[in-house]
């Protein structure tokens, strides 16, 4: 899949959208090394060289098929604190929730507070 599409610089995490109620999601790993999705950008499986990024790209087109998740794709982070931010705008507030609510979504608990310096 890399060779067919510009990848992000790495690191890179993978996230989508839940296709039955929307949430932003994002690829996790358990204590065995599954795949699965969270709703807590924290613990976001975090792609550092080229084959962690196929892996979670293999794992973004099976989900996409078995209809469980669209708009899956990988964006640029930099750690701070050890947990990833986004690079980009974009991804930083898809990990906060709706800007209409800051009751609401991950803004108003744990999800990413900071733009990354730089």
């Amino acid at each position: 899949m890399a060779a067919q599409s510009k990848r992000v610089p790495l690191p890179a995490i993978l996230l989508a959208n839940d296709l039955l109620d929307g949430d932003v999601v994002f690829a996790a790993a358990d204590g065995a090394g599954v795949l699965a999705w969270t709703r807590d950008p924290a613990q976001s499986l975090v792609a550092s060289d080229e084959g962690a990024a196929d892996r979670l790209e293999a794992f973004a087109a099976a989900e996409l098929r078995g209809n469980k998740v669209v708009d899956a794709y990988l964006a640029g982070v930099i750690i701070e604190s050890g947990s990833p931010v986004p690079r980009h705008f974009r991804e930083r507030f898809k990990t906060l929730g709706p800007s209409n609510r800051p009751d609401l979504g991950k803004q108003a608990g744990e999800g990413v507070a900071s733009a990354p310096k730089g």
